[in-house]
């Protein structure tokens, strides 16, 4: 499969989700095993020897791909979710999106000094939400932190928010 059969498997949706957007709908992609293999055969060859130890997926979208990819890489998965919806003990940031505040937690036990993580979500936009995520994740010391995308829409330039230090890797750009 190439990068332009699976653009070719994502849906656009007009106006949502207010009006003036247009969505990427990864899910039409989710559907198509090869789409799936694509995304995940291709994350593991770039992800395989860097050293990761943990993939965290970011709430909701990065839960589909995340957990295939750290049972890929032999490796633990963590999420990132909304607030309240983890049953332990939690650290959170809050930051503005495009459509206003929100706040993401993680486990205070879910990663530790020692862990080099891989932030996973399907899409790039404005970066706000990833970007807050990488800060609750510096929280904990790890050693590296790298981010992945399925999708980045290069146009709204989300990439430019992350630190130096952060290797940022999309496999598709449009």
């Amino acid at each position: 499969m190439t990068v332009e059969e699976v653009k070719a498997n994502i849906r656009d949706v007009i106006d949502f989700p207010v009006k003036g957007i247009v969505f990427k709908d990864l899910t039409t992609a989710f559907k198509n095993s090869e789409c799936i293999n694509f995304f995940v055969d291709n994350m593991y060859e770039h992800y395989k020897n860097l050293g990761v130890t943990k993939v965290i997926g970011i709430e909701s979208r990065g839960f589909i791909i995340a957990p295939i990819l750290a049972y890929k890489l032999n490796i633990g998965f963590v999420p990132v979710r909304k607030k309240g919806k983890l049953p332990a003990d939690t650290l959170e940031i809050s930051y503005s999106k495009e459509y206003g505040i929100d706040t993401i937690q993680i486990h205070s036990d879910a990663i530790s000094s020692d862990d080099v993580v891989l932030l996973h979500d399907d899409l790039l936009a404005t970066g706000g939400t990833m970007k807050a995520a990488c800060e609750l994740v510096r929280k904990f010391g790890v050693k590296k932190i790298y981010v992945n995308f399925l999708l980045e829409l290069d146009f709204l330039k989300g990439r430019e928010l992350f630190e130096d230090d952060v290797e940022v890797y999309s496999l598709i750009h449009c």
